[in-house]
């Protein structure tokens, strides 16, 4: 008997548990899933447990696990897409890949609420996401409708998911109306306050704004955006004082908001108090001794002052940091030039050109470089490549007609300058450089006097009769058809405001005018001269400032 009852318990507990079993295939994964997520820290590990969760369910698991693997991947997509959607929103301005990024957020919180759909936080972001550029504004307006009906009673998310709802609205005025609802269904909610502020200051209602804006930090003394929006809302007035108390107020809340100290020290630079400036920043620094962004914008504070040797050392710290990163690579080798290291610069721009022989923005440094140098061959290759790639393109057009009137081939030089004002009509120097060579080349063939005056007084008129070069192309035009009084008025004036290093050249085209002859250019590399207007030997006339 007893035998029999233990051969029954036997098939019982068979037969009991092989469906059980069957249905419980994905358990281990499940198990390691659950356990990775206590210990993820990163995208890769949240990845980590989403393939877990998705292969255990994959292998099977009994309603009760199912339900639990299905909770944890959701709640997992939930999480890796709040991650990506805070790095696209960060990369809108700095990275052109922002919308990949956004695709993989999408990816995320759609297949979220795909599988648990009572996500209004998942649903507001869904929204947000394709309120940005080339998003879907209908599965925008289906989100937010369904957040909606899920936060009915949830004032707080409620408010928050309407003023994603007014962003959807183009009118001021409709976007006002929704969020005055949001403010009504949370009113010691801060959040709609602050948007409601920031309407007003758009619209100039400053009062109202500023009003809106100090009950929104009484509530949330701690938010540091509405310390900076109250600030921005000051800054509208000129109230410089009172912004920066703003800031100062939001960073005692908030001792370590290296964002305030970034923006004090840019109301700061409004004021020209670069000192207090560069004081703000090196707090900042102090925080967070790595921060790329906050080593940037002293870099620039110490180039605008012309210090260049602490610029490059920001820059050098930025390159320690994150190796080959294009912005800091660019902004190095533009101080090394504003040094007048040009050899250093030339050096880091021709790798660049080795790693990317086709990219334009390198090849237009080059020229300019090479322009600087009076390596005018080289000048010319570079600007040449730059428009095989880009037929047309002015700037380069700009730069390779200096080259060719540096070294003597004005022909080719006025080439490329009537190529380029085509494009920009309006260009002081193309307009200058044109009308130099056209009212003092060598060659009779160039030469034409009425266009020269025509294009050298619409360069005064652009620059309002300032620069002494080009009133000294004005004076050149005047001398080409004969006008040697205005030729010398014009020339008096550009004396009256020159630099020191033009007053000679200067001096010497009045001379030339008092003695009732033109100002020739001087043609280089044994260039054939028209020899009835050769100028005298001692004749030095002003090159144009290119």
């Amino acid at each position: 008997m007893l035998r029999l009852i233990a051969i029954s318990f036997v098939i019982v507990f068979a037969v009991g548990s092989g469906p059980a079993w069957a249905q419980n295939e994905g358990q281990k994964d499940l198990d390691q899933a659950t356990d990775a997520k206590w210990t993820a820290k990163s995208i890769d590990d949240l990845a980590k447990v989403i393939g877990l969760c998705e292969s255990a369910l994959e292998k099977g698991l009994d309603e009760g696990n199912a339900k639990l693997a299905n909770d944890l991947l959701a709640g997992t997509l939930l999480q890796r897409g709040k991650i990506y959607v805070a790095v696209t929103l960060r990369s809108l301005r700095a990275n052109p890949n922002w919308q990949q990024i956004r695709k993989l957020a999408l990816a995320d919180l759609e297949k979220s609420v795909k599988l648990s759909p009572e996500q209004p936080e998942a649903l507001q972001l869904i929204a947000q996401l394709n309120l940005l550029p080339g998003g879907d504004r209908e599965r925008s307006k289906a989100a937010i409708e369904e957040a909606l009906e899920l936060t009915k009673d949830d004032p707080e998310r409620r408010a928050t998911i309407m003023l994603t709802r007014a962003d959807l609205e183009q009118d001021p005025a409709k976007k006002l109306a929704v969020v005055e609802e949001a403010i009504k269904v949370a009113p010691n909610s801060a959040a709609p306050l602050r948007v409601r502020g920031i309407l007003h200051a758009a619209a100039g209602r400053m009062d109202k704004a500023l009003a809106d804006l100090n009950k929104a930090i009484e509530l949330n003394p701690k938010h540091l955006p509405t310390y900076s929006a109250r600030a921005a809302v000051l800054l509208k007035d000129k109230k410089f004082d009172e912004a920066l108390a703003s800031l100062e107020a939001g960073l005692k809340a908030n001792p370590k908001a290296i964002q305030l100290l970034v923006e004090m020290s840019r109301v700061h630079g409004l004021q020209e108090n670069h000192d207090a400036m560069l004081a703000d920043l090196a707090k900042a620094l102090e925080i967070e001794p790595s921060n790329m962004a906050v080593l940037l914008l002293r870099a620039q504070v110490y180039q605008k002052l012309k210090d260049y040797d602490s610029a490059l050392a920001d820059i050098d710290e930025i390159l320690r940091l994150r190796p080959g990163l294009p912005t800091a690579k660019r902004m190095r080798i533009g101080l090394l030039a504003s040094a007048e290291k040009f050899d250093e610069a030339i050096f880091e721009l021709e790798q660049l050109r080795t790693a990317n022989p086709a990219d334009v923005l390198t090849l237009m440094q080059l020229g300019m470089l090479y322009n600087a140098q009076k390596q005018l061959d080289k000048a010319i290759d570079a600007y040449s490549a730059v428009l095989t790639a880009q037929p047309g393109q002015w700037m380069a057009l700009r730069g390779r007609g200096d080259a060719y009137l540096n070294s003597g081939k004005q022909a080719e030089a006025v080439a490329d300058y009537e190529k380029a004002l085509k494009q920009q009509p309006e260009d002081s120097g193309i307009l200058n450089n044109l009308s130099w060579v056209l009212g003092t080349s060598p060659k009779a063939e160039l030469r034409d006097g009425d266009r020269a005056l025509e294009l050298a007084t619409k360069a005064c008129v652009a620059t309002e009769y300032k620069q002494a070069h080009i009133l000294s192309t004005l004076g050149a035009a005047y001398a080409e058809i004969g006008d040697f009084e205005n030729a010398k008025k014009w020339v008096i004036k550009g004396l009256e405001i020159a630099t020191d290093d033009q007053k000679e050249p200067l001096g010497k085209e009045l001379d030339s005018y008092n003695a009732g002859k033109p100002v020739r250019e001087l043609l280089r590399k044994g260039e054939p001269v028209d020899p009835d207007s050769e100028p005298e030997p001692d004749a030095q006339p002003i090159i144009p400032d290119i």
